[in-house]
């Protein structure tokens, strides 16, 4: 079974079982990342999911949500009341090919995403494609620790995650960005250094 269809048969329980990270812990992350959006940007969200990052987004941005998960993109729907912004508009599209030109949007966001999409590396250098010159890409991932007695745990979790979901918790995200061709600016933990944001610009 791929992951879409994984994500597909999860999506009904995915926010229950994340219910106590998300309002102690992910809430503060998500609020971190809005505030490091450009102002009347245009904005792309790869791996829109459930929409927890709906409620979050200032009130003077479009936003274009993606996710390759039909399922998760109906509970998505869900939260378009909570949504502040001037539109919203929810789209199934794989984050390894994407349909829109060039060049499009004015920021790229996603959360917990590429710990979960198969090639990584060819979504990255998608999101910096459809992203404009001087555009910021912000990246909220999990991954791989520099301290190897917490990978000791976190590959323990990949042996659960990575059938379950095909999510990974030992990528190498940063690597990832940066042969993406992305430059990284502002590189902040979150929670040690598993969970890290990232904020990039596109100079070429």
């Amino acid at each position: 079974m791929g992951a879409k269809e994984k994500y597909n048969r999860f999506s009904r329980i995915y926010d229950f079982f994340e219910g106590a990270m998300e309002k102690r812990v992910f809430s503060k992350y998500r609020t971190l990342l809005m505030s490091k959006l450009p102002r009347g940007a245009k904005i792309l969200e790869i791996g829109i999911g459930t929409g927890k990052n709906i409620p979050y987004y200032p009130p003077d941005v479009e936003v274009i949500g993606i996710d390759f998960s039909p399922g998760m993109l109906e509970i998505a729907r869900k939260r378009m009341n909570a949504f502040r912004g001037k539109r919203l508009t929810f789209l199934e599209m794989d984050a390894q090919n994407m349909s829109f030109s060039d060049n499009t949007f004015d920021a790229v966001i996603s959360t917990f995403v590429f710990c979960t999409v198969p090639d990584p590396i060819k979504g990255l250098k998608e999101a910096k494609r459809v992203l404009k010159i001087g555009g910021k890409a912000i990246f909220l991932e999990h991954m791989r620790s520099e301290n190897s007695f917490i990978n000791v745990f976190l590959y323990l979790v990949n042996v659960v995650t990575k059938p379950l979901l095909g999510t990974s918790t030992v990528r190498d995200t940063k690597a990832n960005i940066l042969r993406a061709g992305f430059e990284i600016e502002e590189e902040i933990h979150l929670a040690s250094d598993v969970v890290r944001m990232f904020i990039c610009t596109k100079r070429r």
